[in-house]
């Protein structure tokens, strides 16, 4: 009898215990929550910028055949410092005429190229302070630096042979940042210090002579002046009035 109230309660343990480590292994473990994944970055595609921003064809094709399209697109992708480059409009390459870019070398080329470019993103705002800091390093490195002057908001650049200024902002939104200028720039690291002088001011047109004022002649004579002469009827009224006082004379003294 005690052996089989025995064998009953031992069953009932475990059954209980089979049953509870069922429980504890059908409930699902509490995982802490995956972080959603950061969203990708907007890249700026400079190749379709140029293409469809403004007159830029031929720098386009200058910084695609120096592979510095590659080194710009790096820079805005994969940086956190950002890229600021300024784009010369297709009528400054065919105005530039003197000095030619068609005799530089492949990397005199290239280094010009690169230095169209910061290796930092720039708002037009913070090139206030920024001309404090002259001279700015480009791309190109070493002596290739250029300098700048805010003149009431407008931005102006100086190359050494070259000065120029922001003429519009084509693009400007971190970490991407494309500024049209009127003028390549020129570094003097490539054509030198003798840098040609600025051509001179046109004259001020004369100024022509008040037309009351008479005007002096070859001969060093006065030209009559311009005031109207007095008419035939005026001289026949004063011819009248000398008459009468002649008559008017002679009368006194015939009486």
């Amino acid at each position: 009898m005690e052996f089989s109230m025995i064998f009953t309660v031992c069953s009932a343990l475990l059954l209980l215990s089979s049953s509870s480590a069922n429980a504890r292994t059908a409930s699902p473990p509490l995982l802490s929550p995956t972080p959603a994944p950061a969203p990708a970055p907007d890249f700026v595609n400079l190749t379709d910028l140029l293409t469809v921003a403004g007159p830029f064809h031929t720098f386009l094709s200058y910084l695609q055949s120096t592979k510095v399209i590659d080194t710009f697109q790096n820079q805005a992708n994969n940086t956190e410092e950002g890229v600021t480059i300024f784009v010369p409009k297709d009528g400054a390459f065919s105005a530039q005429k003197k000095p030619s870019l068609s005799n530089l070398t492949e990397d005199q080329l290239k280094s010009l190229i690169l230095f169209h470019g910061l290796p930092h993103y720039y708002s037009l705002a913070e090139f206030r302070n920024l001309s404090l800091q002259n001279p700015i390093p480009t791309f190109a490195g070493g002596q290739y630096s250029l300098n700048f002057t805010d003149v009431s908001g407008t931005i102006h650049i100086g190359s050494g042979w070259t000065n120029t200024k922001v003429s519009s902002s084509v693009h400007s939104s971190d970490p991407v940042a494309v500024y049209q200028v009127d003028k390549i720039l020129l570094p003097e690291a490539i054509f030198g210090t003798d840098v040609p002088p600025t051509p001179a001011p046109a004259p001020a047109p004369d100024i022509a002579p008040a037309a009351d004022a008479p005007s002096v002649v070859s001969d060093g004579k006065a030209a009559p002046s311009s005031e109207p002469k007095p008419s035939s009827s005026h001289r026949i009224i004063n011819w009248g009035i000398l008459i009468h006082i002649v008559l008017a004379i002679s009368g006194g003294f015939l009486f």
